[in-house]
């Protein structure tokens, strides 16, 4: 796993850099996985902007907006809150591609409803967002990797076609 997501972050550092884009995070579950990911390629200098690790709900809502009724109704945990943590990051930085990411991780935290292992993440390019929903299994770690794998995926595919 750690090979996979080593060559798509270089493939995502890359794609920026050749576009002239940059990226910033809002992570939550994934606790600043994904900027490290791209951190650890020599050039993210020139592309990645900045990273937030919001955690609490309290902290969605000071740094990117999230509206506490959005989280009263749909919990930290939903599309809603994904889609409102990418926009409200795009809205606060001058980067180009941000990302939301929210879920459970676990062990614990999960419930019938939304089982541990439930991920969202908000993708906005350009000001266009669209979220992704992921059903992880595997431990903490592993939901945590297998999410930045998904959503470095789906970035590279929205990437390759601008």
């Amino acid at each position: 796993m750690k090979a996979e997501m080593n060559g798509l972050n270089e493939d995502i550092v890359k794609l920026l850099i050749r576009k002239n884009m940059t990226v910033a995070a809002a992570e939550s579950c994934t606790g600043g996985l994904l900027a490290a990911l791209l951190t650890n390629v020599s050039g993210a200098s020139d592309v990645m902007n900045e990273s937030i690790v919001t955690y609490a709900n309290a902290a969605k809502i000071k740094y990117l907006g999230v509206n506490e009724d959005t989280l009263s109704e749909y919990g930290a945990v939903s599309a809603e809150t994904a889609f409102a943590m990418a926009r409200g990051l795009y809205d606060r930085t001058d980067a180009n591609v941000t990302v939301g990411i929210t879920g459970i991780a676990g062990p614990g935290g999960g419930t019938a409803e939304k089982p541990v292992g439930l991920v969202y993440a908000g993708i906005c390019i350009n000001g266009n967002t669209e979220v992704l929903q992921m059903n992880h299994i595997g431990n903490r770690e592993e939901v945590r990797e297998k999410t930045c794998i998904e959503v470095l995926k789906s970035l590279k595919e929205k990437l390759a076609v601008l």
